[in-house]
């Protein structure tokens, strides 16, 4: 990979954008790829357990990120005695666990790198610990799906959910469907796990995975 390239990786009945980065050598990172580890989510930290190398290009990633402002982490957060220091959560992914003596060069990586990311463990060849892999990525990213129904329909719109940042209101998925609806917003029905099905809530409701919501405007 030369240049960042997008894709969409499908769970269930959403999809997540992840970007293959080009690689952090010991020598080159290109100066925008930092920016785009800034601004993830989260990070997915490769591994290549085929290389007799792979632990020490694995060294060479992080060396290079930590003489920038962005570095990886267990979890996302902003340093408050260094303005403009940003970690973003990571997952360290040992890759082509499929490969001779690759046993033997994990738990090498264990030993000489320990760096207490979450780790999973796969085969992108072959597919082993893929699905593993996905679950963890949706649910690192914390969101919740809301699916929107019309009050003349007896089901909702299952296919295409909205999804929102765990803790959001009700409001702000009016604003997503239409500005109209955040200005005008009455009140909405909702089915779920947290209410009676069809309870009327207001704007302030905090939305829950998997939610319908039947929203009604002035």
């Amino acid at each position: 990979t030369t240049v960042p390239a997008p894709a969409m990786m499908p769970w269930e009945d959403v999809t997540v954008q992840l970007i293959d980065t080009p690689p952090i050598t010991a020598d080159y990172m290109d100066s925008h790829l930092h920016g785009l580890v800034r601004a993830a989510d989260l990070a997915l930290l490769m591994v290549d357990l085929e290389n007799d190398n792979g632990i020490e290009l694995c060294q060479d990633v992080l060396d290079r990120l930590n003489q920038t402002k962005t570095r990886l982490a267990a979890r996302s957060s902003l340093d408050e005695q260094d303005v403009g220091l940003s970690y973003t959560q990571t997952f360290l992914v040992p890759n082509k666990i499929d490969a001779p003596q690759a046993s033997e060069r994990l738990n090498l990586l264990h030993e000489l790198l320990p760096l207490g990311f979450p780790e999973y463990v796969i085969s992108a060849k072959h597919g082993a610990g893929l699905e593993a892999l996905r679950e963890a990525i949706y649910r690192a990213m914390d969101v919740v799906r809301v699916y929107s129904k019309l009050p003349s329909a007896k089901e909702p719109d299952r296919e295409r959910p909205f999804t929102l940042r765990r803790g959001s209101s009700l409001l702000e998925m009016a604003g997503m469907v239409h500005k109209d609806f955040l200005e005008g917003l009455k009140f909405a029905r909702v089915w779920g796990t947290a209410v009676h099905d069809g309870t009327q809530v207001k704007g302030d409701y905090v939305l829950h995975d998997q939610d319908v919501v039947e929203l009604h405007i002035l």
